[in-house]
C-alpha cells in the first residue's frame, strides 16, 4: 500500500523472482503511465483465466492502468467473473462475500483515512451487474447515501455470466438467455439515475472500445473520491459466451451497444469540478472568464 512497500529491501533484489524484478523496475509504480504507452511498460495485470475475447478483462486492464497511484490503491470485489482477473493484478485485492463489497469498501476506506491521514489511499470497487445492482444493491445505495469516499465500478455484462446465464436487473427487456428462455419481462435498471439521486459526485458510462475515454473517467472518478464524495462508473463489458458473440466481433458489439443504449454520459457535481480544477489542474473545469460586454 505504498511505494516503499513495492521496492526491494536493500541487498535482496537479486534474490527476487525475475517477474517481480521486472515489475519493480519496469512497472508503473511511482510513475505516470497512460493507456497510450501500453506495450512499453510491465502492466500490473498481465495474465488471467478469463474467456478468450472477454471485454470485461480488457476494461479491467485499462482501468488498472488508469489508476492515478496504483501503489496506493486497493481493489475490492465479490463473486463473479471480474474477480478472476482483478485478483491476478499486482496490487492488493480484498474479496467480499457476495453483495457486501461496498460495505467492505466503506470500512476499508474509513480505516485507511484514519491510519494514513492526508496521504491518499484509493479504494476502488469493481463488481458485476449482479453483485452491484441486484444482490449488492442495498449496500451500494447506502454507501452512496452515506457519502463514502471511494469509487464503485459496475462491470455490466447484462447477465449472470459466471453462473450459467440468469437474467439480472441490468439485462435488457426481452433478452432471451439460457435461464430466461421466455425473455426478460421488465426494463433494465437505471443505476445511473440512482447514483445521481443518491449523491454521487461523479457518474459516467463507458464501453471498452475507447481506451482514452476509459482512462479519463477512471482517473476523474478516483481523484474525486479522495475528497469530494462517492463516484460511480458503469461500464458495458459484454459476456461473449452467454450472448454468443464471436471473439473477433466483441469490439463491434461494444460499438453497436454504445450507439444503441450505452452512449457516453458524464455527470460532474459543481464541487467535483472545482476540486479537479483547483487541485489537479483540469482546465475544462476552470471558471470561464466573464465577458466584458464591450463591442468594438
Amino acid at each position: 500500500m505504498s511505494l516503499n512497500y513495492v521496492k526491494f529491501t536493500p541487498g535482496f533484489d537479486r534474490f527476487m523472482p525475475k517477474e517481480y524484478q521486472d515489475m519493480v523496475k519496469q512497472g508503473p509504480f511511482g510513475k505516470k503511465t497512460t493507456v497510450s504507452q501500453m506495450g512499453t511498460f510491465k502492466e500490473i495485470l498481465e495474465e488471467h483465466p478469463m474467456c478468450a475475447g472477454c471485454a470485461m478483462t480488457l476494461f479491467i486492464r485499462l482501468a488498472i492502468i488508469a489508476f492515478p497511484n496504483p501503489e496506493d490503491t486497493i481493489t475490492v470485489g465479490t463473486a463473479g467473473c471480474g474477480r478472476l482477473a482483478i485478483s491476478q493484478a499486482a496490487i492488493p485485492f480484498v474479496y467480499g462475500n457476495y453483495g457486501d463489497q461496498n460495505g467492505v469498501a466503506s470500512g476499508l476506506s474509513r480505516g485507511l483515512r484514519i491510519r494514513f491521514g492526508d496521504q491518499p489511499k484509493d479504494v476502488v470497487v469493481m463488481a458485476g451487474d449482479g453483485g452491484t445492482a441486484d444482490i449488492g444493491f442495498q449496500q451500494v445505495l447506502h454507501s452512496w447515501f452515506r457519502k463514502e469516499r471511494f469509487t464503485t465500478i459496475m462491470l455490466d455484462n447484462e447477465v449472470y455470466g459466471n453462473t450459467g446465464g440468469q437474467e439480472s436487473g441490468m439485462t435488457t427487456k426481452g433478452a432471451v438467455l439460457k435461464m430466461a428462455p421466455l425473455g426478460k419481462k421488465f426494463e433494465k435498471m437505471d443505476m445511473v439515475a440512482m447514483a445521481k439521486l443518491a449523491g454521487c459526485a461523479y457518474v459516467a458510462t463507458v464501453v471498452p472500445n475507447n481506451p482514452r475515454r476509459v482512462e479519463s473517467v477512471i482517473k476523474k472518478a478516483v481523484l474525486i473520491a479522495r475528497e469530494v464524495g462517492p463516484t460511480y462508473i458503469q461500464a458495458y463489458t459484454s459476456c461473449n459466451i452467454e450472448y454468443a458473440i464471436a471473439t473477433d466481433k466483441v469490439m463491434e458489439d461494444a460499438k453497436a451497444v454504445e450507439d444503441d443504449r450505452y452512449k457516453f454520459q458524464e455527470y460532474v457535481s459543481e464541487d467535483a469540478k472545482q476540486y479537479l480544477a483547483e487541485r489537479y489542474g483540469y482546465r475544462e473545469f476552470l471558471p470561464k472568464p466573464a465577458s466584458s460586454g464591450v463591442k468594438a
